[in-house]
């Protein structure tokens, strides 16, 4: 039997429309990843370059259901996320940093609430702007906040058929 010959292109035998084709798909997966982390990116707020946010802190009795990466909405429209939650040890309150949107120019007497999505959502901060004819600057504090409304303490009131004190 006379050896096995080989395409002098050290193709192993394929023929150009076989390389053609791997080409292709690999170009093609390559793609993909490439529009599935620019998604990605978007998604989770990351992106490249300059960002043009503020800050602001809020501090809160109770900030339960609610944690880094919260969405913080005015009106229902998503414009910021919470960066920071935190426990302040000397007041025992929860205090969380909130990263907003700089073309959103929030007046200084904005209330800030803990806000439930529904019964089996997840809790984000809502904003409710006020009448000031001033605006927060960066880094300063939301004195009004509202905490979180405990659904199981509201049950259990009904339930009990009282506000749980003395009778």
């Amino acid at each position: 039997m006379p050896p096995e010959r080989r395409a002098p292109n050290g193709s192993g035998g394929k023929s150009m429309a076989e390389n053609t084709t791997e080409v292709a798909v690999g170009a093609g997966v390559l793609a993909l990843a490439l529009g599935f982390l620019v998604y990605a990116g978007q998604a989770t707020g990351f992106a490249g370059g300059a960002s043009d946010t503020y800050h602001l802190t809020a501090s809160f009795r109770s900030a339960e259901g609610v944690s880094v990466g919260s969405d913080v909405r005015l009106a229902g429209v998503k414009i910021g996320t919470v960066t920071d939650l935190t426990l302040n040890k000397e007041s025992f309150r929860a205090e969380a940093k909130l990263a907003l949107e700089g073309d959103v120019a929030l007046p200084d007497d904005t209330a800030a609430l803990v806000a439930s999505e529904g019964l089996l959502g997840g809790n984000f901060i809502e904003l409710v702007p006020g009448g000031s004819m001033f605006e927060f600057e960066d880094g300063q504090v939301i004195a009004d906040t509202q905490s979180a409304v405990s659904l199981i303490n509201l049950m259990l009131k009904f339930v009990t058929g009282g506000d749980g004190g003395a009778e």
